[in-house]
């Protein structure tokens, strides 16, 4: 290597913990390469953005995040969702509304954006050594990271267009998960969260094929690996966190592990609707009209559990009593946290030929009844937390938490759940750390947010 200082990358991450992943899986190269990454735009030779493409207002986003990164900088690869999405004549759409980036690519193409940056800003040496850590750049907190097992869909859900963005299902070898996990564990993490588009198919491409890990045979299935993980975890007192769970009967086999405490007892659900005659609508897979039943077993197995979900008001065709039995099965079910977006139309998408649009006004109104409703489960479930002494993952805390901190438990995922409030202990000596746990009593609920005291 010479003296001189290293090419300079930008870096933008736009969208999911998905797509968050992707990022990281670049960034781990460009460093892996001798690449530094800049804080500014201006002081990069070149900046990469990874887009979201899914909803209009992410498309917006991400349109504009590259139109800022052209403006002050004019080197500019793209990637991501939006870079497989098509505008006007099959074209690309990113081309389209900015045609002086220097190359476009989809998601999950890290060697795509690498043979791109190659071009445009050549590498500094060949990687003899490694720079970067064995766990890879990551994005998140040193104490949290996602893990992603599998890349695209097999579904589809007539108003998703992710299957034509990141194509069918290809689940990750499970070796290859689990080594990584190891690595993330032995780094520090200690709340691995568990994504891909659907965490209960994994497997299902490759028929559950047998693979090996430490020289002893895994299936590649979600049951084999949560076993496995909730190995790996527990010497190091780890979290594990299942997002993305499709209620496919076969998930009943991993609440048990919940109820033992291996694996959080926490399931991210993406319910979508209620009612049968909308769920078919929008071609949901999983027998939808027994998803009611589905939690009731789920609390019978694990009383502790913890549901977050989300759905869509004004669905093509919805009726009022369509919504009505959507928001009957909210206060019935208890859904723990859940979001709900007014739907939008999305291009590509199959729900836009169906009968029944509903006016913007409609959709935004039926989105506020619901999350009413929502919030009023939430809050009601929340104040049941009062008195109870709880285990919290500490996210912030200033001055080693004597003036109290932020945290999670078991009910709250990063960024998409509510929090807990530390109040400064009553002790003197108790000190907080960011990325630890500590035992906090609880003391009252505001909002989605609990309020503790360490003890």
């Amino acid at each position: 290597m010479t003296s001189d200082a290293p090419p300079r990358i930008g870096f933008v991450s736009l969208g999911c913990p998905k797509a968050l992943t992707d990022s990281e899986l670049i960034l781990t190269q460009l460093g892996a390469e001798g690449y530094a990454t800049s804080k500014t735009f201006a002081g990069a030779d070149l900046v990469i953005v990874n887009t979201c493409g899914f909803i209009d207002d992410a498309v917006k986003e991400s349109l504009d995040a590259i139109g800022e990164a052209l403006a002050a900088n004019g080197r500019v690869i793209v990637t991501g969702c939006l870079g497989a999405k098509a505008g006007e004549g099959g074209a690309s759409l990113v081309r389209q509304m900015h045609p002086s980036v220097l190359a476009v690519t989809g998601p999950h193409a890290t060697q795509e954006v690498m043979d791109a940056v190659h071009l445009h800003v050549p590498r500094p040496h060949d990687p003899f050594v490694d720079l970067v850590p064995a766990q890879g750049v990551k994005l998140t907190p040193r104490h949290y990271a996602y893990l992603k097992i599998s890349e695209g869909c097999n579904h589809r859900c007539t108003f998703c267009i992710i299957p034509s963005l990141r194509g069918d299902l290809v689940s990750r070898p499970v070796g290859d998960v689990l080594t990584e996990a190891r690595k993330l564990f032995e780094s520090g993490v200690k709340e691995l969260l568990v994504i891909s588009q659907d965490t209960s198919a994994y497997g299902v491409d490759l028929k559950y094929r047998t693979g090996f890990w430490d020289g002893r045979p895994v299936k590649t299935r979600m049951l084999e690996l949560c076993e496995q993980l909730a190995l790996l975890a527990e010497p190091f007192g780890a979290w594990v966190r299942l997002h993305y769970v499709y209620p496919y009967p076969h998930v009943d086999e991993i609440v048990p592990m919940m109820a033992e405490g291996r694996i959080l007892p926490y399931l991210d659900v993406p319910f979508q609707h209620s009612h049968p005659d909308v769920l078919k609508r929008m071609k949901r897979p999983a027998s939808g009209e027994k998803n009611l039943e589905r939690i009731q077993r789920w609390r019978a197995l694990c009383p502790e559990i913890v549901i977050r979900s989300t759905f869509i008001a004004g669905f093509p065709g919805e009726t009022e009593d369509e919504f009505d039995h959507l928001l009957n099965f909210m206060r019935e079910a208890q859904i723990d946290r859940a979001g709900c977006f007014a739907y939008s139309p999305v291009d590509g998408a199959g729900a836009n030929a169906l009968p029944g649009a509903l006016p913007a006004p409609v959709r935004e109104e039926r989105r506020a009844r619901f999350m009413a409703v929502a919030e009023q489960v939430s809050a009601e479930k929340l104040k049941l937390r009062i008195g109870a002494t709880m285990q919290v993952l500490v996210d912030s805390a200033p001055a080693l938490g004597r003036k109290g901190g932020v945290g999670r438990t078991y009910a709250d995922a990063p960024e998409i759940d509510g929090s807990v409030r530390l109040l400064p202990p009553e002790k003197a000596s108790k000190q907080i750390r960011v990325g630890e746990f500590t035992r906090a009593r609880i003391v009252g609920a505001q909002g989605h947010d609990l309020v503790a005291l360490p003890v």
